[in-house]
């Protein structure tokens, strides 16, 4: 899908850019040019033989190089490459790019482009999580700048929690999807993501352990390919994706009417992991231990089915409608059911043992099934996963 593309790859300075020559080999293989710069900062984790080694193309680093600035290469660089990547984009260089600072060769490139920039963040999780970072990603969302991660994970530093660089193939999907020239435009695509609470007294509530990362994902992997995002979500702990229309709910069945609210849509993608039960009467107060050791009863009732009320819909029901599965037991088999009761066109199945390690994890492996039968992919990233979804989905809607 890249035979012929120029991609310019500026490596940022992290442990991270490792990675950036794995990227540089995935790129290639993918029929991609690859021009290569570095910051100082990346001098320190990559060499610049090694990444012109595997690009085969001479390495930029310094903005008075006096044979490149001779012809100004700086602007040409900048504008005969079909999109910028920056893997990894530190939180010094994203800073500098929100306040459109020109004082190395990579941050003059990404000012004088007039080409789309790709980031792939990766920081320590406090410097991502720093309401600094958080305004400068929203800045440069807002600027038109993609994203692609971070994930979650363990990191160098001993800390886990999100701020992981993507891997190499998570960001070569993103950027097919950046130079796909927008297949989704002009579609409306509804996303629902991450747990509800269905509130027992004001203090307890009920829950399940879902992050919210994959539908996060999806959503990000969506707006990626041109489509205008509705994003329903419950309280989430995974970042917020960039360019949706953001809801948030707390109940299930406050997710029922927003997404009542967002239709008519193309497609719809159920990635929430909505609570079946909410307790029938919750308490105004909190509920107290009562002398003698003497529990509480609570009477449950049935949360509505959103998924089912969706896909059975007699008139202006989505093209396609997508749900998620996550299963214990004889996952391919319950999936299968699943989609039949509930008349919907796709399902994504995924084993969420906790030997698995994907509910609330970096990861997932699922199987989409369909009524052509099932197809099972490899474990990967959930921003790859979301990709390859969002391929489909462009691709079913055509």
């Amino acid at each position: 899908m890249l035979a012929g593309r120029r991609i310019l790859l500026i490596i940022g300075g992290g442990i991270a850019g490792y990675k950036s020559l794995d990227l540089i080999r995935k790129l290639k293989e993918q029929g991609a040019s690859v021009v290569p710069v570095l910051t100082r900062g990346g001098e320190e984790f990559v060499t610049p033989l090694s990444a012109a080694a595997l690009a085969g193309h001479k390495v930029y680093r310094d903005l008075f190089d006096l044979t490149d600035e001779a012809e100004m290469g700086h602007i040409e660089l900048s504008r005969s490459a079909d999109l910028i990547v920056v893997a990894p984009a530190t939180a010094d260089l994203m800073a500098k790019m929100a306040s459109g600072l020109a004082n190395d060769l990579a941050s003059t490139l990404l000012l004088a482009t007039d080409k789309r920039v790709l980031v792939a963040p990766a920081m320590n999780v406090r410097m991502w999580q720093h309401p600094a970072t958080q305004r400068n990603v929203a800045l440069l969302g807002d600027d038109g700048v993609l994203f692609v991660g971070p994930d979650s994970g363990s990191m160098a530093c001993g800390e886990f929690g999100p701020g992981r660089m993507a891997e190499p193939l998570a960001i070569v999907a993103a950027v097919e999807a950046a130079l796909a020239n927008g297949p989704m435009r002009g579609r409306r695509v509804l996303v629902t993501s991450g747990p509800t609470h269905e509130p027992i007294d004001p203090v307890r509530y009920i829950a399940n352990r879902s992050s919210g990362a994959q539908g996060a994902a999806i959503a990000s992997a969506l707006v990626a390919l041109g489509a205008e995002v509705v994003f329903v979500t419950g309280p989430a702990e995974a970042p917020m994706p960039l360019g949706v229309e953001l809801v948030r709910i707390e109940t299930a069945q406050q997710m029922a009417n927003a997404v009542a609210a967002a239709l008519p849509v193309d497609a719809a993608v159920f990635a929430a992991a909505v609570a079946d039960w909410r307790v029938a009467s919750a308490s105004g107060s909190k509920i107290k231990k009562q002398a003698g050791g003497a529990l509480p009863v609570l009477e449950f009732a049935e949360n509505p089915d959103i998924l089912a009320t969706v896909a059975q819909m007699q008139s202006g029901r989505p093209r396609l409608v997508v749900g998620f599965a996550a299963e214990t037991d004889d996952v391919i088999a319950n999936a299968t059911a699943k989609r039949k009761r509930k008349q919907c066109d796709w399902i994504l199945a995924n084993d969420v043992n906790p030997a698995t390690g994907i509910m609330g994890g970096s990861e997932n492996a699922v199987t989409l099934i369909s009524q052509d039968g099932a197809d099972s992919w490899p474990r990967m990233g959930k921003d790859a996963v979301a990709a390859k979804l969002a391929a489909k989905i462009a691709e079913a809607l055509k």
